[in-house]
């Protein structure tokens, strides 16, 4: 799933906003300081638009919704139709999505709940592709069994991230407000697995392998629910998302870069074995076992359609939540390169395993 960088130091959603009405923005000197480092590393120093023909930067995390985008940027498989996908770390998630938001990348992959919190702000972005489905799960220590045992209890999580919302979710389903445990927000997915297994926090929300891993090696630790229970099965986590611009002023990019991702689904569905030694050691730090098993608990789907409406209801908890306060309408998504990548590939997309049609 999408990099947990789990800070509770938010992007400064009003401020990307009011930039985009033509108004000074007034970032945080530690984001000042720190997007002028990455944007030294990666070469370039403008907005996107400004870059060389021929190539998109993007944003990412470091969870098993991005395999494709990752996939796709080891093997440059949008190479065929003259394009070249760049990568721009970014060491914290306000970064992520501040990069978006000001136009300083083209492109994201991210939680589906930062992006909604980045539309509401006003910035010009849209949904135009799915990430990864499934994957999160709710475990806590020995005893605690159930939602009316939480009650007082300390949740590790991270602030305005899908692993945020489904706790909420969870225990608003089993009757118990969210305001009757203590939140801890964390700072990346290994300090919030520790700290679980210290016994610093009392359950937490995280990813796959991390959930099966606690579960198997913390004696008594109890899954409460890998969100198919509240969700459905093949719920998403992440979303692709870009500059609306792009859509109307480079949508051949676009779609080569859905088209990359496609491809990367299908090599990772039909031949496992291959793909993950490509990823493994460069873009996912962490054991092969562990790559397998997240891989088989969370597949990577750009195909997202099925999720439009589950992605737009989740406004209303982030609205009670107080995150937001207007709800984005059908407008924040748009589907329509992805359905003209699905038109122009058939083959492809019909050989994909997990797809909305």
């Amino acid at each position: 799933m999408c990099d947990r960088y789990g800070t509770s130091i938010l992007p400064d959603y009003a401020a990307i906003g009011r930039a985009q009405d033509g108004l000074a923005l007034r970032r945080r000197g530690m984001l000042q300081a720190t997007a002028a480092s990455v944007l030294t590393i990666a070469g370039f120093g403008g907005p996107a638009h400004a870059q060389a023909k021929g190539s998109l930067k993007s944003t990412h995390g470091t969870g098993f919704c991005n395999l494709n985008l990752f996939l796709a940027h080891a093997l440059q498989l949008a190479k065929e139709d003259g394009l070249e996908i760049q990568f721009v770390n970014t060491p914290t998630f306000a970064e992520q999505v501040t990069f978006l938001g000001m136009g300083q990348v083209d492109l994201g992959l991210m939680p589906y709940t930062s992006f909604i919190a980045l539309f509401n702000a006003g910035a010009p972005v849209k949904i135009i592709a799915g990430g990864g489905i499934e994957g999160c799960s709710i475990v806590a220590r020995p005893g605690l069994d159930s939602a009316a045992k939480l009650k007082g209890k300390t949740l590790g999580t991270f602030q305005l991230d899908t692993l945020e919302v489904m706790p909420y979710d969870w225990l608003k389903k089993h009757n118990v407000s969210f305001k009757d445990v203590k939140v801890r927000y964390m700072g990346n997915t290994p300090e919030a697995v520790e700290a679980f297994k210290a016994g610093a926090i009392d359950w937490i929300c995280t990813i796959e392998p991390y959930a099966t891993a606690l579960v198997n090696d913390v004696p008594g630790a109890v899954r409460l629910s890998d969100g198919r229970d509240i969700y459905g099965a093949g719920y998403t986590d992440c979303v692709l998302a870009c500059r609306a611009s792009l859509i109307k002023d480079n949508p051949a990019a676009l779609k080569s870069v859905i088209k990359a991702m496609m491809k990367a689904q299908a090599m990772a569905e039909t031949k496992p074995e291959e793909v993950l030694p490509k990823l493994v050691g460069t873009y996912y730090k962490t054991s092969m076992p562990n790559a397998q098993l997240a891989m088989e608990k969370q597949p990577a789907v750009v195909d997202a359609r099925s999720q439009t409406d589950f992605i737009l209801q989740r406004t209303d908890s982030l609205v009670e939540m107080g995150y937001i306060k207007n709800k984005p309408g059908r407008d924040a998504i748009d589907w329509t390169l992805l359905e003209q990548v699905i038109a122009e590939n058939a083959a492809l997309y019909a050989s994909l395993k997990y797809k909305s049609a």
